[in-house]
């Protein structure tokens, strides 16, 4: 079997061990670690990586992998499971996507330990991570007040990718090419295959979102043959592209339709008021598709993204 070594720390077949990787100190002196908790099986397998909060207010990944660790719900017989529930502590504690400087850990990879915070931590999973796993699911959010329906985001590029992404299950499987700096780029390059889901909106914890998360992390870890256990395939909806449906005009935002519908080209979405009653200015999809992403703020200005809607075919 192959040795795994993780901050110094070696782990053995059969074992599960949680390991604190010292990170930095806060202004008031006090230290930060990054938790990690691995739960190794006795016979030897792929390696899988299942992380959240690597935007510090992307609360409903952290909270789905500290249940998946709280509940012990998958436990290996081959291969191992790799835990980061909270990858930006800093971003957590201020409630902030970024990090106290506004990098963003997402587009600071691979990292230096002599740059910024983001580029510092970046540095140690690129390091001590990634060289470990062979798989990953990276549990994202929508940001502030855009709430995005459970969905997978993968390069269609990468065969591997787009078959685990499948066996994972989500509703919605959104091509997304690479982007660079990031995390699941970094990882790609050696050969490793993360998977990036997306469900809710930052600072708000959302049930359905979470849940979905959990039974595609089960379906794909059985898929694996990580875990066993009976699973449900899933089929999922493959979107090859996708765009934001943005305001033309400021005012209050009526939609007339929930994140997973279908729609219909020319089909009206919302409508924009003035608070006088005055004005209504209907949004209309401008194509077929489904709703993978909407704007939950009740006041929008023009310009703003309203409506992100996915298209099957281009």
């Amino acid at each position: 079997m192959k040795e795994m070594v993780i901050n110094g720390v070696k782990v053995r077949p059969g074992q599960s061990l949680n390991i604190d990787i010292a990170i930095a100190r806060l202004p008031t002196h006090t230290l930060i670690d990054l938790p990690v908790f691995i739960h190794r099986a006795k016979e030897d397998g792929p390696v899988v990586l299942i992380s959240g909060g690597v935007h510090g207010d992307e609360i409903n990944g952290v909270v789905a992998v500290k249940r998946m660790l709280e509940e012990n719900m998958f436990t290996p017989v081959r291969g191992t499971i790799i835990y980061i529930p909270l990858v930006n502590v800093y971003g957590f504690l201020s409630n902030s996507r970024t990090f106290p400087d506004g990098r963003d850990l997402n587009r600071s990879f691979p990292g230096n330990n002599k740059g910024s915070l983001a580029s510092q931590i970046a540095q140690i999973i690129t390091t001590q991570i990634i060289p470990l796993i062979d798989y990953g699911i990276d549990i994202h959010t929508g940001g502030r007040m855009l709430a995005n329906y459970p969905q997978i985001r993968v390069d269609f590029k990468d065969k591997v990718g787009l078959e685990i992404a499948k066996a994972f299950g989500s509703r919605f499987i959104i091509h997304s090419p690479h982007i660079d700096r990031s995390f699941r780029k970094e990882a790609y390059k050696s050969d490793k295959h993360i998977l990036v889901y997306e469900g809710g909106e930052s600072m708000r914890l959302d049930g359905h979102s979470i849940e979905e998360a959990i039974d595609g992390t089960r379906r794909l870890l059985v898929h694996l043959g990580i875990c066993e256990g009976m699973v449900e395939p899933q089929e999922s909806i493959t979107i090859v592209e996708s765009a934001w449906t943005r305001a033309r005009v400021s005012g209050i935002f009526t939609p007339a339709v929930l994140p997973g519908d279908q729609v219909k080209r020319g089909q009206i979405l919302a409508k924009i008021s003035d608070p006088y009653g005055q004005v209504k200015v209907p949004v209309k999809s401008n194509a077929n598709g489904y709703i993978v992403g909407l704007n939950n703020s009740p006041v929008v200005n023009a310009g703003d993204a309203l409506i992100h809607i996915g298209k099957v075919k281009i």
